[in-house]
């Protein structure tokens, strides 16, 4: 799993490539964190156009990144999302709580 984090003013696009699972979990929060630690940042913007799979551990990911996001009044938003993943999202009711948005969505 790779990640690419790009800035624009209050937005932090993070495009993800490769798979989100419990291997590559930790490592990538920990990556997202650092630059959340900047509570500028209000929107959270996720690539998923390169995420092959993603297991429970990824949704962990997306939620706990939710909860860092809506404590400072932010949102989270997946954009590019693939066919497998978005039945993942939608079977764990991530949608209730993030939108979509691009392509793919």
């Amino acid at each position: 799993m790779d990640l690419k984090a790009v800035r624009k003013g209050q937005s932090l696009t993070v495009a993800l490539s490769g798979e989100l699972d419990h291997h590559s979990a930790a490592i990538i929060r920990e990556e997202i964190d650092a630059i959340l630690t900047d509570s500028r940042i209000k929107d959270l913007i996720l690539d998923m156009k390169s995420v092959t799979f993603m297991d429970s551990s990824g949704l962990g990911v997306i939620l706990g990144r939710y909860r860092i996001m809506a404590r400072r009044g932010g949102a989270v938003k997946l954009k590019n999302v693939s066919a497998s993943v978005d039945r993942v999202l939608k079977m764990a009711g991530v949608y209730a709580l993030v939108k979509r948005v691009g392509t793919g969505a």
